[in-house]
């Protein structure tokens, strides 16, 4: 069985975080998604509030597993009996960034994959940063986050 995870603060959870989970789902046994406490990030919502809105969103995927985490990604993943860290691409400065972690994960956890998944083209632009700019300026965010966590940013 291939487990596989799919870390993020998801905050907020948006559509490209969703299309990256299912089409995730499809390709590993079981996928984490694994919700980093990271307080040095200053999140808008809470640890709480961001697990519940990712459980809320991917509560009918029989193999989509939502739980938190504190401390090193590679320590999750060994105690979860995972191999494969899973990861969207938005664009080739994302794919800098995420090559530096895959290496220092590998590094850390050599039986550990990074596998990269494209951004599909609807979702390529969105990320959680300008969803809550766009948030807290009045805007609708609900074309870029699923309609459960549209209701929360209201």
């Amino acid at each position: 069985m291939i487990t596989a995870v799919y870390p993020g603060t998801f905050d907020p959870l948006t559509n490209g975080h969703v299309d990256i989970v299912e089409r995730g789902a499809r390709l590993f046994d079981s996928l984490i998604i694994a919700v980093a406490k990271s307080a040095g990030k200053n999140p808008r919502f809470s640890e709480k509030e961001r697990l519940v809105m990712c459980q809320d969103v991917f509560e009918h995927y029989k193999n989509v597993e939502v739980v938190s985490f504190d401390g090193l990604l590679v320590d999750f993943i060994k105690a979860n009996n995972a191999t494969i860290i899973l990861r969207g691409l938005r664009s080739a400065a994302d794919l800098d960034f995420e090559f530096q972690l895959s290496g220092m994960n590998q590094a850390m956890y050599p039986e550990c994959e990074t596998v990269f998944i494209k951004a599909s083209d609807m979702t390529s632009s969105i990320s959680s940063s300008m969803v809550r700019e766009v948030a807290a300026m009045g805007g609708d965010v609900a074309l870029f986050v699923p309609p459960a966590v549209a209701k929360r940013m209201r």
